[in-house]
């Protein structure tokens, strides 16, 4: 294994640990058991890897392949929900504080997954196809997300709430094009990573939202 391999391993463990926490706080949060907890963490997780090997036809996907991914998302929750357990936090669940914690986690987990899969796919041979790489770099960070929404019933964020893929995209542009112009891997990495969690930090701080349309309800 070289220094790249590595690198990205170690990204990948990071982020699946990220979005590990981000998925069973939001489980805890709707009251699901220790079980679905542990289902909903390892879907952030792992979901958007999961996808993008689908759309890559490296099948099976990594995460069975490799169950680090799956064996590490499932040990935090487990962590993570015997924490809150132990330690009731009602107050902190229902405050900003839980807000701002989750969105940490989910911002590392974003950034980490979108340079991930950009990598995948250029290891797969497209580097020279970017609408292709990008595209997977981007459902690889909001895929898992998607999908734990849709477990627990709430419409994805990344449709209604907040500048979500937005930095996702952005940030896979950079990283994609840094990397065809030679720009070392490192810093390739490091700069899209602060650059996403940047904004997407800011985004649920600040609260910037896309334009929507809201409906008037009649009494």
């Amino acid at each position: 294994m070289d220094f790249a391999d590595i690198l990205f391993f170690s990204a990948e463990i990071i982020g699946t640990i990220a979005f590990s926490v981000a998925g069973s706080l939001v489980a805890i949060r709707r009251e699901l058991d220790i079980f679905g907890t542990v289902v909903v963490g390892g879907v952030t997780a792992v979901g958007g890897g999961c996808l993008r090997d689908i759309l890559l036809g490296n099948l099976p996907p990594a995460m069975f392949r490799t169950p680090v991914y799956a064996i590490v998302a499932a040990v935090v929750s487990v962590i993570v929900f015997t924490a809150e357990y132990l330690f009731p936090a009602e107050k902190v669940l229902a405050s900003k504080k839980y807000e701002f914690v989750v969105n940490i986690f989910d911002a590392l987990g974003l950034a980490i997954f979108v340079v991930v899969g950009i990598n995948s796919a250029i290891s797969c041979g497209y580097g020279d196809n970017g609408f292709l790489a990008i595209c997977v770099g981007v459902l690889t960070g909001v895929g898992g997300g998607v999908v734990r929404d849709l477990l627990v019933k709430t419409v994805p964020m990344i449709l209604k709430k907040q500048v979500y893929a937005l930095p996702a995209i952005v940030g896979g542009i950079l990283y994609y094009y840094m990397t065809k112009a030679g720009v070392n891997e490192i810093i390739c990495v490091v700069i899209t990573i602060i650059l996403i969690m940047t904004v997407r930090i800011l985004a649920a701080v600040l609260k910037w939202n896309l334009p929507k349309i809201r409906q008037q309800r009649s009494e």
